[in-house]
């Protein structure tokens, strides 16, 4: 992609996700992930029924007096997008691919996180790590994790979630908020891996999928390829039996996947390409407050 057509992108893409962030959220991204613990405010007098585990032994000292530490929530959080670029991200029949929802949904989150004073970090996944973006603060920390999200070009094209949650997991010492944008394509159990993430941090999935992966149309020959392997087979798309064993296939995957995040206890949302993802991720902020 040339220089020229890639700042284009990131200004389109921060124009309308910013805006979207500012205006829509607002509080909501506020009240649904909530800071790290309770951090040191000011002292005060003792007054009756306070806690004594909470009196300040050398302000008390001082005045000869009882005073008590007050403490209130700490707010500031660190955001960790883990976003899959594997090759079937490419995929995309209806308004738009699977890619370019992933990159919207993730400018957005980050976009709120920062309007929200909280540092933003991002990890690109497939069967490896790609590349990992420390979190920071501040726009021209965002401008790079925008420009990465259009124009990051990864090595391989198969994905293995169980190695991203790990590395999260070892990467991040203290709690964070993470966000997992995939669309889950992964033969491999990684249950156990998300549990242990989950237990360390706050871990939300977001899966991204097109509506032509949930039904195969009656289209007679049909010659398709696993955009990760490279495999290709010829199918008879006409075959009912087919179609039928298609979408059996889907929603078999489908209870897998909703049963592996609520056994993990993770919050999660699936957003098709033809949605509104602003309305999608609403849903979820609210169902957290």
């Amino acid at each position: 992609m040339e220089t020229s057509e890639l700042l284009q992108k990131v200004r389109q893409i921060e124009i309308k996700t910013r805006g979207l962030s500012r205006n829509i959220f607002a509080g909501q991204y506020h009240t649904a992930f909530k800071g790290r613990g309770m951090a040191f405010s000011e002292v005060r007098e003792y007054q009756f029924g306070d806690d004594i585990r909470n009196i300040d032994w050398n302000v008390t000292a001082r005045f000869n007096s009882p005073y008590v530490k007050i403490f209130e929530e700490e707010r500031e959080l660190t955001v960790m997008l883990l976003v899959d670029v594997s090759g079937s991200r490419m995929f995309g029949t209806q308004s738009r691919l699977k890619k370019t929802l992933m990159c919207e949904v993730a400018a957005t989150l980050a976009f709120s996180a920062i309007q929200n004073n909280d540092k933003i970090g991002v990890i690109f996944f497939s069967d490896r790590i790609e590349k990992f973006i420390p979190p920071q603060k501040g726009r021209k920390h965002i401008l790079y994790v925008i420009r990465e999200l259009i124009g990051f070009e990864p090595v391989a094209a198969k994905t293995d979630l169980s190695q991203a949650l790990e590395y999260m997991t070892n990467a991040i010492k203290k709690r964070c908020t993470a966000f997992v944008i995939s669309d889950f394509i992964d033969m491999k159990d990684f249950s156990t891996p998300l549990t242990i993430a989950n237990r360390k941090h706050d871990i939300v999935a977001l899966q991204v999928y097109d509506h032509r992966e949930t039904v195969l149309p009656n289209v007679g020959l049909v010659r398709m390829q696993d955009a990760e392997t490279g495999e290709v087979v010829l199918a008879d798309a006409s075959s009912k039996g087919l179609r039928k064993a298609y979408s059996q296939w889907w929603e078999d995957r489908q209870m897998l996947l909703e049963d592996t995040f609520r056994r993990s206890q993770v919050d999660h949302v699936s957003i098709s390409t033809e949605d509104d993802y602003v309305k999608a991720l609403m849903n979820l902020f609210n169902l957290r407050n």
